[in-house]
């Protein structure tokens, strides 16, 4: 809960106790209380009040790969790696072998096949090794809990899921897309993961024993609903202990799939309009190696505008309970449809596993012309807020004030109000250059270390920071 006296406040702005309606804005004295309460809300002392206009030359990110970000007061960022072969389009990441004293990152570089696919950077040099290439679209990575780590492509309805073992020990393996092939000295350190499906990965939550929530990043066209979320409940579920010693007891090997079908009045009450409330999980008839795109418009799932990246709640796993929330980005410029921020229960971890509770989705973040086009989001431990990232059209909008660059918002969590949406946004980070986006955002453990790319930047290679003075 995030208690500020109203008195106080309105004494602040000089609000007398018998202002007009007309001449007392609450939005606004709820955005002047985040700014003056940030240290206490956020840990930093101070947002930025907009987004950058400015973008930088190559020659001067290339000198200083620093001057594409500007920050909030209070945060301070180094350059991980800019290396000239650390890929041009780095994306989501994963801290390894742990949260709590990292000494890698393995990342996805969302290019085609001909480039690196998953590559390894060392936190202490910014040295980029080459982990598996072949891959379309490489987006999501995550570090699993029996010791691998999955990737998967954003590569509409034949995009694949593949775990690694030991990845600081695989190197240049080579993935053929069309045979399935993997090939390569180390290539028994990597599977193709066919059991969950095919589609567009972007957003992925897997949980300890192996159930796995994801959505297909999938825009709605001519009528068609957009990108559907789906559910994977392994055949053998991780049990826990330790690490796997050969990925044919990866829990991901085997197991069904259900797709989220929203509406439970009469469990008929479900189709375009229902994309809030309670649902159902449908399983999906012969998952194994399916395009669960061409599944979800036949079993007429719930669509969103282009499901993006999600996270677990930690706070909420902590108490026993499911909760994943997650981005759905909308379309900017050409419809001004701003994009929004979901969050999904299912139950206890138990609940979940046995497929026994009702699935509930509610909103969280609602758009706006100022924050829009969400894309990446990750949770912060400690404090329990939800840094989001943005994926803005940039340079296609036009119009005053336009056009202006990405920005990264921190939200705090909804507290004891009647509503389930964020209790405030802020800006804490801006980029220096339109044609860029930060992307693949993600927290240590201590939740004051920050790590993120400036993807598809003016300098024509990657570029990974990490931010901290988080208070």
């Amino acid at each position: 809960m995030h208690k500020i006296s109203f008195v106080a406040a309105a004494s602040l702005l000089g609000i007398g106790a018998c202002a007009s309606a007309s001449s007392f804005d609450v939005g606004a004295l709820r955005e002047e209380q985040l700014r003056d309460h940030a240290q206490d809300l956020f840990g930093i002392e101070r947002p930025l009040a907009a987004a950058s206009t400015a973008s930088v030359s190559a020659a001067d990110a290339q000198a200083n790969p620093l001057a594409m970000l500007t920050l909030a007061r209070g945060l301070h960022a180094r350059v991980v790696s800019a290396r000239d072969n650390l890929g041009a389009n780095i994306d989501m990441m994963a801290l390894w072998p742990d949260d709590v004293h990292p000494t890698h990152l393995i990342a996805c570089n969302e290019q085609d096949a001909g480039k690196p696919g998953v590559q390894r950077i060392e936190l202490a040099t910014g040295e980029v090794s080459t982990i598996l290439s072949g891959t379309v679209s490489c987006d999501p990575v995550h570090r699993t809990a029996w010791g691998t780590v999955v990737v998967a492509e954003e590569a509409g309805n034949s995009g694949s899921l593949l775990e690694i073992i030991d990845p600081l020990h695989t190197n240049d393996v080579a993935y053929d897309r069309a045979s399935g092939a993997l090939s390569g000295a180390d290539a028994g350190h990597v599977a193709l993961r066919r059991a969950v499906g095919h589609l567009s990965f972007e957003g992925v939550g897997l949980f300890a024993n192996g159930v796995m929530y994801y959505g297909d990043e999938n825009r709605p066209g001519k009528g068609v609903g957009g990108g559907a979320y789906f559910k994977f409940i392994p055949t053998l579920p991780w049990q826990g202990g330790e690490a796997i010693s050969k990925l044919d007891d990866s829990p991901l090997a085997s197991g069904r799939v259900y797709g989220l079908r929203l509406g439970k009045r009469g469990d008929s009450d479900y189709g375009q309009g229902t994309n809030t409330g309670l649902g159902n999980w449908v399983e999906v008839e012969n998952a194994n190696d399916a395009d669960l795109r061409a599944a979800a418009a036949a079993m007429k799932l719930t669509g969103y505008y282009r499901p993006e990246d999600m996270d677990i709640d930690a706070g909420a796993l902590a108490a026993g309970q499911v909760r994943v929330c997650g981005n759905n980005t909308g379309n900017e410029s050409n419809d001004k449809s701003w994009g929004e921020t979901i969050c999904l229960t299912d139950g206890s971890v138990q609940d979940a596993l046995a497929n026994s509770a009702v699935p509930q989705v509610q909103y969280f973040v609602l758009g706006n012309s100022e924050f829009s086009m969400m894309d990446n989001i990750a949770y912060q431990p400690g404090r329990g807020n939800w840094m989001i990232h943005e994926d803005r059209d940039s340079v296609e909008m036009t119009g005053a004030g336009y056009p202006f660059n990405d920005s990264i918002w921190l939200c705090l969590e909804d507290g004891a109000d009647a509503d389930n949406l964020s209790d405030g946004c802020v800006r804490v980070a801006t980029l220096n250059d339109l044609n860029a986006e930060s992307t693949g955002g993600l927290f240590d453990a201590s939740g004051k270390r920050y790590f993120f790319s400036i993807q598809h930047n003016v300098t024509g290679h990657g570029v990974i920071v990490e931010v901290d003075g988080w208070k």
